[in-house]
């Protein structure tokens, strides 16, 4: 594991976004470290300018930045793959379908690279189709053992579930959980993630015995108005944390 990455009690580490090295700095603090700062690899015109940005905030939380495609577009794979070997960063979002080519750029085995699939209507089974390409097709089904056996394969670290939709998913999103346990394999939840919605989403895979777990929350908890994460309801997301790493 790379070592700019810190879990609650060895369970969990939040993941959000940060508005600019101020707004990072704060919630890492806030945190005690034990958070992945989020910044979006399609907010940049080109790698030099996501390149400089991410150094540059990332000096301010200890390196612990994550790279992200951008409300999940598969189009970005291949930037965030490329920013991801430049920057050798803690935490790296993917596309399933890219994973293996991340890694390879990467070089490396300590940073945690997830790998998105997303929700089926069907509990035990995940969507894999989730690149540039493949997402405009047929989804496919795979069963979640299988697929977390394939993303093993292609290097990666984590299930990005992705969009879960809040608690709209939560069958599903037990059975992931479920299968990365006895897998032994991180999960990474994702979509509306919110303060009311959070206990619940990470006690699922706290209880199931999920080694890690990295709950991202974006939207929900970013002032529409400045652009800033709420420090305030960071600190309740930590307060939650908290409580349930103790079980």
């Amino acid at each position: 594991m790379h070592k700019s990455v810190k879990f609650l009690n060895d369970k969990i580490c939040l993941n959000v976004l940060s508005h600019d090295k101020e707004n990072a700095k704060e919630i890492y603090e806030v945190t005690q470290g034990h958070v992945l700062i989020g910044m979006l690899s399609k907010n940049y015109e080109t790698n030099e300018q996501a390149i400089t940005a991410m150094s540059d905030l990332s000096v301010n939380i200890n390196g612990a930045l994550s790279i992200g495609l951008g409300a999940g577009d598969p189009k970005q794979w291949k930037m965030v793959a490329e920013l991801a070997g430049e920057l050798q960063a803690p935490h790296v979002n993917q596309i399933c379908t890219a994973t293996g080519f991340t890694r390879a750029r990467l070089g490396q085995d300590e940073t945690i690279v997830n790998a998105l699939v997303g929700p089926t209507g069907r509990p035990g089974y995940v969507n894999m189709a989730t690149g540039y390409l493949s997402q405009e097709k047929v989804a496919t089904e795979v069963p979640i053992e299988t697929a977390i056996a394939m993303l093993k394969e292609m290097g990666a670290s984590s299930v990005k579930f992705f969009p879960m939709n809040g608690l709209e998913t939560i069958e599903e999103y037990k059975a992931v959980c479920e299968a990365c346990a006895q897998e032994n394999f991180m999960i990474e939840p994702t979509g509306g993630i919110t303060l009311d919605n959070f206990k619940e989403i990470i006690k699922i895979a706290i209880d199931a015995k999920v080694p890690k777990v990295i709950p991202h929350v974006y939207s929900s908890i970013i002032d529409k108005e400045t652009g800033l994460t709420r420090i305030e309801d960071v600190k309740k997301l930590y307060e939650v944390m908290k409580e349930v790493s103790k079980a």
